[in-house]
């Protein structure tokens, strides 16, 4: 078949489908287990681990020094995600009764809790019901290295991993001015975080093992530690300074634990770009489409090359266009989802711009699969499109673009003969802007996980803040 003449086209439901789903993440997910767990039925483990398995909830462990904030910080998260708060105390208070009264025995004859018993511990936790349903925040655990790769081995793995760092004068401090509610657990403290209830002021108590020698104790094996835990988490790992107000802190800690981990699935773009007229998009579009061997597609250039090649369509809005009408949607989606749809586009990926200007035109894209996986407003303010677009002016003999205020000609002849674009008038660029501005607020709405840009700055940082967003993961909505 020439493909120059009848080109392949390819639904774009496959795609949509894989991605939407993450079929090639749930396959890694399903295999990693069954490696780790070697059942004698792997077919009848694999269906029972599809009927449970809810990948997308938070698994976080919480990091650092005694007197840190770990529990200030896990408590937050955990009232934000309705994520399971695990603690050591806890872990074992839930634990089955054999292994809960193995491990009170190693406490009470203050010996340590053996790796392996934790590890047990720690997985017969994680098969329970909010675990697997709501996710996880484990706190000050693991340790040691040894028992982070006893959690590996039984593919125990965080996909987030916090550690509050202070230093140890300030932690020293703090411990000293610790009281706990014997009633609740809640943690409070003399000078930073008092309660206002008389009551709980009354039952307040010191915290045990907080006087200045055994918090150099507690310090010197958190220290002797840490460095080797760190090393089982590198790539999920996160350092906050904890010596700050504790909602500056877990601003950063949240904001950490709402991004994503890269993905080794395939990744094919499919990006628009929305914004007023003079925002650049078209700028970007080829900055993309050059970088990353996108497609890149213009909805104005669509048109026009389907005139030009007078296809069906093209013909069909060859009439519009010479009347200087609007094209009807449903030509426009018609020449788009044939674009769209080509070989190089579903395979290099692509970035659209021009397209949808209204919410109808961008539930049209929708349902005709056309969905794309990131989208960008290009949010620039009208004094400055209006400064961008009225001063640009071209040599009509050279065919070199100029600016006034950025880029003058260098001679006055040149100045002289520079001509100006008819929709480059100041009536003409406020229209546009108005007609923009009165579906910005609804394809906002519609494309929730659209992401705004401040397009008011150098095109090339304005580059590297979409790249950003297309090469990582968007962040997580937690709340």
């Amino acid at each position: 078949m020439d493909q120059t003449k009848r080109p392949l086209l390819i639904p774009p439901e496959f795609a949509n489908y894989a991605e939407h789903h993450g079929v090639f993440d749930m396959y890694k997910r399903l295999l990693e287990q069954l490696i780790i767990t070697k059942p004698a039925d792997p077919v009848t483990y694999l269906i029972d681990l599809l009927k449970r398995e809810n990948d997308d909830v938070p698994q976080i462990v919480i990091l650092g020094p005694p007197a840190a904030g770990k529990r200030s910080i896990a408590k937050l998260i955990c009232a934000k995600t309705r994520a399971a708060h695990l603690t050591m105390e806890n872990l074992i208070g839930d634990a089955e009764l054999d292994l809960r009264e193995e491990a009170e025995n190693c406490i009470n004859s203050k010996k340590a809790v053996p790796t392996e018993l934790w590890s047990k511990i720690i997985e017969q936790r994680m098969q329970l019901f909010d675990c697997v349903k709501k996710g996880w925040v484990m706190e000050g655990f693991p340790q040691t290295r040894e028992q982070a790769l006893a959690l590996q081995e039984k593919g125990i793995y965080p996909k987030h991993c916090v550690v509050l760092e202070s230093p140890d004068t300030v932690l020293i401090e703090r411990a000293s001015g610790k009281r706990i509610d014997p009633k609740t657990g809640d943690v409070y403290h003399t000078t930073f975080n008092w309660p206002s209830n008389a009551e709980i002021q009354s039952r307040l108590e010191e915290a045990t093992g907080c006087t200045e020698e055994e918090m150099i104790t507690k310090l010197i094996v958190y220290h002797r530690h840490i460095d080797a835990i760190l090393r089982c988490y590198d790539k999920v790992l996160k350092k906050v300074n904890a010596d700050q107000p504790k909602a500056d802190v877990f601003a950063q800690v949240f904001t950490f634990v709402c991004s994503q981990l890269r993905s080794n699935t395939p990744h094919t773009p499919r990006v628009v770009l929305l914004g007023p007229t003079g925002s650049g998009k078209a700028v970007q579009a080829a900055l993309l489409a050059s970088k990353y061997n996108l497609v890149n597609v213009s909805c104005g250039q669509l048109i026009k090359q389907a005139i030009a090649d007078e296809t069906k369509t093209g013909q069909a809005a060859k009439n519009y266009v010479q009347k200087k009408i609007m094209v009807p949607d449903s030509l426009v989606l018609n020449i788009l989802k044939d674009r769209l749809s080509q070989l190089d586009c579903v395979t290099r990926g692509w970035v659209l711009h021009g397209y949808p200007v209204t919410r109808e035109q961008a539930e049209q894209l929708e349902k005709e699969g056309l969905v794309p996986n990131r989208t960008f407003f290009l949010d620039v303010p009208n004094d400055s499109v209006l400064e961008r677009l009225t001063q640009r002016y071209t040599d009509p003999i050279t065919g070199e673009r100029y600016h006034l205020l950025y880029n003058p000609p260098r001679t006055q002849d040149v100045k002289d003969r520079l001509q100006r674009h008819g929709k480059d008038n100041d009536d003409d660029v406020r229209k546009r802007l108005a007609q923009y501005h009165a579906y910005a607020e609804e394809l906002s709405d519609f494309y929730v996980d659209g992401q705004h840009i401040n397009a008011d700055q150098d095109p090339h940082t304005v580059f590297e803040t979409l790249e950003s967003m297309i090469v990582e993961p968007l962040p997580k909505r937690l709340q």
